[in-house]
């Protein structure tokens, strides 16, 4: 596990961004935990998304010409992204938004910054079952450009309706790479190697969902 993943992982336990319990997931499964990336809700918090995010794409190694972040969510985590970036590797990292509804004056357009083109990095928080993912898409295609990859704060590596993942399946279907700060196998591994015990008893509830719904 790398450092940035590491403090990434003490950060979302410490402030229950990352919570375990017994949580209904929208799919209707029982789930032992919870990630809420609305909680990263102060500079101080989108500082350090930011900063793993910017981290995670960097070791990737992933080619892309600019950063895209879907309205709404993706739009500061495009921006915190470029921002770390520039701060932790000294890159000026080009960016860009959509607006939900096309502007019909001033400079117009749905796309808000850099021009959406060439090879395009999507950013956004989960993919749960890929819908979000595909409409970006079809965006990125209407402007000619060309999908790089997508980068997630995590990935439950979780079947869907069937054998492959919702992330599997994007993959699969647009031959690109999906990049995450940190999936549910390093979530394991945190806690088995966590001195904390509030959070042992988690752990075979973890392995246990794990081992029924993992890829």
């Amino acid at each position: 596990m790398q450092e940035f993943q590491q403090a990434f992982l003490n950060y979302v336990t410490t402030n229950k961004i990352l919570k375990f319990g017994d949580f209904t997931l929208k799919s209707g499964r029982k789930s032992p935990y919870f990630f809420n990336a609305g909680l990263f809700n102060t500079g101080a918090a989108l500082d350090i998304l930011g900063t793993c995010y910017a981290n995670a794409i960097y070791d990737s190694g992933v080619e892309y010409d600019v950063i895209f972040g879907p309205a709404y969510k993706g739009i500061p985590l495009a921006s915190a992204a470029s921002i770390a970036f520039s701060r932790e590797f000294k890159q000026d990292i080009s960016w860009c938004f959509n607006r939900k509804e096309a502007k019909d004056h001033g400079e117009g357009g749905s796309i808000v910054g850099s021009p959406l083109q060439n090879r395009v990095l999507i950013i956004d928080d989960v993919i749960t079952a890929g819908t979000a993912i595909r409409e970006t898409m079809e965006i990125i295609a209407a402007a000619d450009a060309e999908p790089a990859g997508v980068v997630v704060a995590m990935d439950r590596q979780e079947k869907g309706q069937g054998e492959l993942s919702a992330i599997q399946e994007i993959e699969k279907e647009f031959s690109i790479p999906v990049i995450s700060i940190i999936n549910l196998q390093q979530i394991i591994d945190y806690l088995e190697q966590n001195e904390d015990q509030t959070m042992q008893p988690f752990l075979p509830q973890m392995k246990a969902y794990q081992a029924e719904y993992g890829i």
